[in-house]
């Protein structure tokens, strides 16, 4: 696939050469720096030494107190409380940290409920709200949902049901006629960070809870590594508070993981350390505990995907289960049957990936088209979201993947840098039931007969909307470098960006007219492995690993030079560790080239 190269806009000179006379480290880290907008010691402290004394005071949020007065009040009269969430990662973990820290405060009249995503659907049921009445539910807290279930929320009252609203979707003009609604996206809300995932919401709240009951701040840590999982599963920035958050969250779930994540970790081949005698020396609070380091990635591959398969397979309530564990011995058992949900799952969205390539294969439509929108009634309803990304990786296009459920067609969609798919789903909201979301990600479901409809309009937006430039997937680059400038001083200090993830990216890096040292070659399916040098400066060979690049085999041969853009990481083989790049893209080098930054460049 076509990809372009696009360089960053380089800082200021002046600014970047104050910031690494002040660091006292490389200009090229302090480039790092300016560009994420760091231009002092003091915000690069508070950049590499993040602080929990940083986190905003939950009160700022609108409705914060009405939520807490609400709550007291049901816990000083005993009243049966509701937990609600979404059957995703970000619902489940949510949903895990309130009702935990509700139980642990003493209220025991308190149970949790997930939506069946069959029967039910996205969101607050009223098949939920009438169980709530029936058994005498006087206040339900929705955790990633209810942002725009005004109707349910007006039965629900009138049933003598009050709501609690945490969510971090965008809100229509009308909000639901809740007891408090908490959403920083509110337009009414001052609150000073936006992109808290729904966990990080309940967080807050329970930020709130303790403050008002004047409980010390240390007891909720240890929630956070819910926290981080949903952060990294729910795809939200890790920029301002949500770095605070997943910070701190992914030291708890490396050093003091609870019973569910570990037992999840396990079919990762991710294992504890062999216990070793201290000697007296007392061991770090924070000291990892298993064989490596976890990052965002570990749990955006290996732990979200196992947490959402038991709602995309079978109940969310399973996952709510084993993440509320307080035995090892009682995870292990969930765990098995969760993993199984993923083993599932991974087989029926790759059958279903298959079958919607073959459908953009022979239908010209799609063929030609500049979205994506597939449909097949059989369609596994848990796994269309997984599938339209897989097809955005093939097909770079906004992309909506549509199967048949409650007699509706509904499904996910995903989309391509610089394409709002929640805006322009809006402009089709006449043809829908109801849909939600955010800019990249959303749900929709809509009657059969406005299928053809929605296809056709969807289409015309993305083509006003869309140039033929944007249409190319893009690499961003950081900086140009030489291979030269790589050492393990500088990796360690690179280290201390993460932890990465949208806002913060990993940084990528470009090198100019590198050659493989002779022994590349295609390994496992259709990865390259290589050793590249830069004849021009005399530098030391690197390892290199280039996942799914066996096409780029012909960059490699006969000694000719090439480009490279890469991550720098490391490389744990047999207790040895050494630094690789992890080849994102490679060109033909062109003689004498210099690109200038900001500029693009395109190859094919």
């Amino acid at each position: 696939m076509q990809k372009r190269w696009v360089t960053k806009e380089r800082g200021v000179p002046e600014k970047v050469q104050a910031l690494a006379a002040a660091l006292r480290i490389e200009p090229t880290l302090a480039e790092l720096l300016v560009q994420r907008g760091i231009y002092t010691y003091e915000a690069a402290h508070s950049f590499f030494r993040p602080s929990l004394d940083a986190l905003h005071d939950p009160f700022l949020m609108k409705d914060m107190d009405k939520a807490v007065k609400r709550i007291v009040q049901a816990l000083k009269d005993n009243e049966k409380i509701m937990v609600y969430g979404d059957y995703d990662v970000d619902g489940t973990t949510a949903v895990a940290l309130v009702f935990t820290f509700l139980q642990e405060i003493g209220h025991t009249n308190i149970d949790y409920y997930i939506p069946d995503r069959y029967l039910e659907g996205y969101g607050i049921s009223y098949k939920a709200i009438d169980y709530a009445a029936e058994h005498g539910f006087g206040l339900v807290i929705a955790l990633d949902c209810g942002i725009k279930a005004i109707e349910k929320v007006k039965k629900a009252k009138a049933l003598g049901v009050d709501f609690i609203i945490c969510d971090h979707h965008r809100p229509d003009t009308e909000l639901p006629p809740a007891v408090a609604i908490l959403d920083s996206k509110r337009p009414d809300c001052n609150y000073p960070f936006k992109e808290l995932s729904g966990c990080g919401v309940g967080f807050k709240l329970i930020q709130a809870l303790s403050k008002e009951k004047h409980l010390p701040f240390e007891n909720i840590i240890k929630y956070l590594d819910l926290v981080v999982v949903s952060i990294a599963s729910d795809i939200v920035p890790i920029t301002g508070e949500n770095r605070i958050l997943a910070y701190f969250g992914l030291k708890i779930i490396n050093s003091r993981p609870r019973a569910g994540f570990e037992a999840i970790l396990k079919f990762s081949n991710i294992q504890r350390l062999p216990h070793e005698p201290t000697n007296g020396k007392v061991k770090t609070v924070d000291a990892n505990i298993f064989n490596r380091e976890l990052s965002i990635s570990d749990l955006v591959f290996l732990v979200g995907p196992r947490i959402n398969a038991a709602g995309r397979i079978e109940s969310g309530k399973n996952s709510v289960k084993l993440l509320i564990c307080e035995t090892i011995e009682d995870a292990e058992a969930l765990g098995i049957q969760i993993n199984d949900f993923n083993t599932t799952r991974r087989d029926q969205d790759g059958q279903t990936t298959e079958m919607a390539m073959d459908q953009i294969k022979t239908e010209a439509r799609l063929r030609n088209s500049r979205t994506t929108v597939v449909y097949h009634p059989e369609w596994h309803k848990g796994v269309v979201g997984i599938v339209a990304s897989r097809l955005i990786e093939t097909y770079y296009r906004p992309t909506i993947v549509l199967t048949k459920s409650n007699g509706l067609i509904s499904g996910s969609a995903r989309s391509i840098k610089d394409f709002d798919i929640y805006n322009a789903i809006d402009e089709c909201s006449d043809l829908l039931e109801h849909f939600g979301g955010h800019t990249y990600a959303a749900g929709l479901a809509m009657k059969e007969e406005n299928l053809n409809a929605f296809i056709e309009r969807f289409e015309d937006i993305a083509n006003r909307e869309l140039t033929d430039e944007m249409m190319i997937p893009e690499v961003e680059i950081d900086l140009e470098i030489n291979l030269n400038d790589i050492n393990p001083k500088f990796y360690r200090i690179l280290r201390q960006f993460a932890p990465f993830g949208p806002g913060n990216m990993a940084p990528i890096f470009r090198t100019n007219n590198v050659i493989d040292s002779g022994s590349g070659r295609i390994v496992g399916k259709n990865h390259l492995k290589l050793t590249v040098y830069h004849e021009q400066i005399r530098s030391e060979p690197f390892p290199c690993i280039a996942f799914q690049q066996g096409h780029n085999e012909e960059h490699i041969r006969e000694g000719r030079a090439f480009n490279i853009c890469y991550h720098i990481e490391e490389n744990d083989f047999n207790n040895k560790k050494t630094l690789q790049l992890n080849i994102k893209d490679m060109m033909a080098a062109v003689e004498n080239e210099t690109k200038p930054a900001g500029t693009n460049e395109s190859r094919n």
